[in-house]
């Protein structure tokens, strides 16, 4: 019955903004709020806020909540182990199958990203690139750069 009043009195508040906001001639924002006063009301007038004050001061819903969450993690858990093992096999699976493989940087990437360690920016053990776009003139940055020792 307390909770049927208060949700009373939110909606009677809401309203009643909702009717100052219509008199100050912001009709779409007095509808939005007199609609979302509404729905207190329309939960009780349901039965919905007796159903609810109903789970919650039954001490087996309590119970069963937790059965639920026991029961997510146990899934979660033996997904996680799941996918660990699987990731072991793949992982000592990878280098037999692939040799020496590379990993995947940045099309536009510089030498030392790439691995090559020659510093000459050309990709060893890979087909021929195509034209490189053009590189952008960074000597304005090179200079304030040296400038500051950098």
């Amino acid at each position: 019955m307390l909770a049927e009043t208060i949700c009373s009195a939110v909606s009677a508040a809401g309203l009643g903004i909702a009717a100052v906001t219509a008199y100050r001639r912001r009709f779409l924002t007095a509808t939005r709020i007199a609609a979302y006063s509404l729905v207190p009301v329309g939960l009780v007038m349901t039965g919905v806020v007796e159903w609810l004050s109903g789970i919650v001061f039954q001490p087996s819903v309590w119970i069963g909540f937790g059965l639920l969450g026991l029961a997510w993690l146990l899934l979660v858990t033996t997904r996680a182990v799941e996918r660990r093992r699987s990731g072991e096999e793949r992982g000592s699976a990878k280098p037999a199958r692939g040799g020496a493989a590379r990993e995947a940087v940045a099309p536009a990437a510089s030498a030392p990203s790439l691995g090559t360690g020659t510093g000459t920016g050309t990709r060893t053990g890979s087909a021929p690139a195509a034209a490189a776009p053009p590189a952008e003139d960074f000597s304005d940055i090179e200079a304030i750069l040296k400038k500051h020792g950098i």
